[in-house]
């Protein structure tokens, strides 16, 4: 399609240039050409549930660090989160899997980089939540950033359940949490920044709210494997 332009002479003896309705088409890859539409999916509201999921993340890393110190003072004794034989943090807290990296003869607890990752997503949040036009690589990284954020909660989800067989209350939290950080950041990497232009399927699962029957039933299912697991344990 041609672009159609039009003149007229100003009174100055001046020409003005003007185009028709259908010259300039809206480029969809431009940030915020193709949002979709609803409050759901405004940035105010997909990067507040990120802010409010990433500073209970965050919140959660601080309580199992301050648990680590605890345990490294006095070994032998318990923690406040320590319910049962099945919900006990000290439990979890001193496998192997709850400080598995390693440097230079130093163990680094998990909790530990939960709260630099956390940091970063609150911050993260705040910006998307002031509507600045940040760059799309910066925005896939944060979505990448969730992602393996997601992997490791639910890595240590996976030992708790069926390796050391015992689950931290606050592991817990933070698991839920992480998911719901995950999925808000892949809501507003849809509807906020349009990172899946190309991918129309998406922008539909997202216009349609697809997304909180999976979202729900995600949850739902977290929790069934846990009862199914466990079952009267959790309160015996």
């Amino acid at each position: 399609m041609t672009t159609q332009n039009t003149q007229s002479q100003n009174n100055d003896g001046t020409v003005a240039q003007s185009s028709s309705p259908h010259s300039n088409p809206t480029d969809a890859s431009q940030p915020g050409a193709a949002q979709l539409k609803g409050w759901r999916h405004g940035a105010t509201w997909v990067y507040a549930v990120a802010l409010i999921a990433s500073a209970v993340a965050l919140f959660v890393s601080f309580i199992l660090s301050a648990e680590t110190l605890q345990l490294a003072r006095h070994p032998n004794q318990s923690l406040g989160c320590d319910v049962n034989s099945v919900l006990s943090c000290s439990t979890v807290a001193q496998s192997w899997q709850s400080e598995f990296i390693h440097f230079a003869g130093l163990s680094f607890p998990n909790a530990f980089f939960g709260i630099a990752a956390e940091s970063v997503f609150v911050t993260i949040a705040v910006i998307g939540l002031t509507h600045a036009r940040l760059p799309r690589w910066f925005s896939i990284c944060t979505w990448f950033g969730s992602l393996a954020a997601l992997f490791y909660s639910y890595w240590l989800f996976t030992q708790s359940m069926f390796v050391i067989n015992a689950l931290c209350p606050w592991c817990l939290l933070l698991m839920f949490s992480t998911t719901v950080q995950f999925m808000a950041f892949s809501h507003a990497s849809i509807s906020d920044r349009n990172l899946a232009s190309k991918a129309g399927w998406l922008r539909t699962y997202y216009r349609l709210n697809y997304d909180l029957m999976v979202d729900a039933v995600w949850i739902v299912a977290l929790i069934a494997l846990i009862a199914v697991k466990y079952g009267p344990a959790l309160i015996g």
